[in-house]
């Protein structure tokens, strides 16, 4: 079923909307969910508030590209889910991994700032990923929006997990100079 269909039923509050988006999009939301938390039964609920969420979100939002609309709410729901179940724990996993990777690039700021700052340094991330090279962008994106462990990377980009690892070391330190130039690190 095309895309434009399975928000059509959305919008027509149709209960096949649900069962055409996890049969088109269940296993890519899965894989988002899973690399994040880890675990087959926090995936699956990530999968099904997905959809949840995305019912409560059409209408009136008519999403052009679906698998990153949804992709997008699966990954922050995944997210959350981790946050409140390591919120008292440390653990060796990627997404564990991944924030420590980007903590030097990315700093707090003070309550009455962290609005402001945070959708400044959006877009500042934002426009530094759309001005890398596809292949940089690629490795940077599948690791710090997929969580994809590095050697997993690797294997995708067909080359050895020293190199991916060195494209993203100095993919972060490219980041962390765009963001001490805009006064956001």
């Amino acid at each position: 079923m095309e895309d434009r269909e399975i928000v059509d039923l959305y919008w027509r509050r149709s209960d096949a909307a649900i069962e055409e988006s996890d049969k088109k999009y269940g296993k890519y939301c899965h894989k988002i969910a899973y690399n994040i938390c880890a675990n087959h039964e926090d995936s699956e609920e990530c999968v099904s508030d997905t959809w949840f969420k995305a019912w409560n979100i059409m209408p009136p939002k008519r999403p052009n590209v679906l698998n990153s609309f949804f992709g997008s709410i699966c990954r922050n729901l995944a997210l959350d889910l981790w946050r409140r179940k390591n919120a008292k724990k440390r653990g060796g996993g990627e997404t564990e991994l991944v924030f420590e990777e980007l903590s030097d690039c990315i700093g707090v700021g003070s309550e009455p700032e962290k609005q402001v700052e945070a959708m400044e340094l959006e877009e500042a991330v934002s426009q530094f990923i759309h001005g890398l090279p596809d292949r940089e962008r690629r490795i940077f994106l599948a690791r710090y929006y997929f969580i994809l462990p590095v050697a997993e990377i690797a294997k995708r980009q067909h080359e050895g997990v020293g190199r991916t690892k060195m494209t993203l070391y100095r993919t972060r330190e490219k980041l962390m100079e765009e963001l001490k130039k805009e006064g956001l690190c």
